[in-house]
């Protein structure tokens, strides 16, 4: 069975490298990535985790940890992290699981058996600080992930959270949102102090809440 939206993310203990931790400790009270790779020394993961690496303020800005997995023992990942912090020209700061037994996979449904019998597919999971699922992304081996994306939806996340507006089409950070259908125009005027066009009873844009 596939995880789902608001479901909670399964928690596990596992090897990384970044010694053992618990998967729910690890995270505390922080929003979290995890995102899987089929294998070590693979030309595209080794982007992937340069670039994670590069942009590991930008996910602390966000209080969001981020964390890979591959299905390779972790004598295989140490070796590995020389190459990307090669290639890459980065310092690797976030842990990579060690998941040879596959149980992380499995309890993550990363194994897609009409793709690969063997390795994982390249999925990516954001979780809130309840532990709750809020995105799952599938990826082709073929296309590299785009983790201004994975950034730009948890910008997201946290701004629908604590407002009552959902983010429209392209949208990032600073630009109009949606207010919510559920709130009447009559309520959004004082909801929204900084105004909204009505461009249909059910399309009103506003300025970002949050923002000055």
């Amino acid at each position: 069975m596939s995880l789902r939206l608001g479901e909670e993310a399964p928690n596990f203990k596992a090897q990384t490298t970044e010694g053992e931790i618990d998967f729910h400790e690890w995270l505390g009270d922080s929003w979290g990535v995890l995102y899987s790779h089929p294998a070590d020394f693979t030309p595209v993961c080794t982007t992937e985790l340069g670039r994670t690496a590069a942009l590991k303020e930008e996910f602390a800005k966000r209080n969001a940890k981020v964390i890979a997995l591959s299905v390779d023992p972790i004598e295989d990942h140490m070796k590995w992290l020389s190459d990307i912090e090669e290639t890459q020209n980065v310092k690797m700061n976030f842990p990579i699981i060690a998941d040879s037994d596959k149980k992380v996979a499995v309890a993550y449904n990363m194994i897609h058996p009409e793709a690969d019998q063997k390795f994982t597919v390249r999925s990516v999971f954001v979780i809130d600080p309840n532990k709750k699922i809020r995105l799952t992304l599938t990826y082709p081996p073929s296309t590299g992930r785009n983790f201004h994306e994975i950034l730009r939806v948890i910008d997201s996340l946290q701004l629908t959270d604590n407002y009552s507006v959902a983010t429209p089409v392209d949208w990032e950070d600073g630009q109009e949102v949606v207010i919510s259908p559920a709130i009447s125009s009559e309520d959004a005027k004082d909801k929204f102090p900084k105004g909204f066009k009505e461009i249909k009873p059910y399309l009103r844009m506003t300025p970002q809440p949050n923002k000055d």
